[in-house]
């Protein structure tokens, strides 16, 4: 690859994004939970206090590698009631915005839309969500990438039309 037809970093980041919007969209968890790294962490704070801080604040989400593998093989079976059959979803990601910040790591917020469609029913997900990744030292290419940390936030006030984020917004 010449130096001309190298992606840029925002493009690497971008492809990354839409890989992990399609796993999701695939109901494809296990290679999901794969992108993690194994001290990465996924939050998603309540409607009503998007800033949340897990450690004081109730939330809906808060996993670490462990809990995110349990969700997913939950999720994958036929004892997740609320997911069995699965949702239908698709995901648009926009507005990508990316920050070196040194050793390895990347700061990445985007925009998300998800619909999700089940029982003959569709509902908007709107929102943002903010990574941390890392790529090993030396790696210029975007399938290095991992996730040490993602928090999504919803933009909607509540949730009562949805009635779940099981689709792991």
């Amino acid at each position: 690859m010449t130096a001309a037809n190298k992606p840029t970093l925002r493009e690497m980041v971008e492809d990354f994004l839409f890989r992990e919007a399609e796993l999701l969209d695939d109901w494809r968890l296990d290679d999901w939970v794969s992108l993690f790294t194994e001290d990465g962490r996924y939050v998603v704070p309540t409607t009503d206090l998007p800033d949340g801080d897990p450690t004081r604040d109730l939330v809906f989400i808060d996993d670490d590698i462990t809990r995110l593998r349990a969700r997913a093989v939950r999720l994958n079976s036929r004892h997740a009631h609320r997911e069995y059959p699965w949702s239908r979803t698709r995901r648009f990601i926009s507005n990508v915005r990316v920050e070196e910040t040194g050793e390895g790591e990347l700061s990445v917020t985007s925009n998300v839309l998800v619909y999700r469609f089940r029982n003959g029913e569709g509902a908007p997900y709107v929102g943002s969500i903010h990574y941390i990744l890392r790529r090993r030292a030396g790696s210029d290419d975007g399938g290095d990438l991992r996730i040490a940390y993602r928090r999504a936030v919803l933009d909607q006030e509540a949730l009562s039309w949805h009635g779940a984020v099981s689709i792991i917004f």
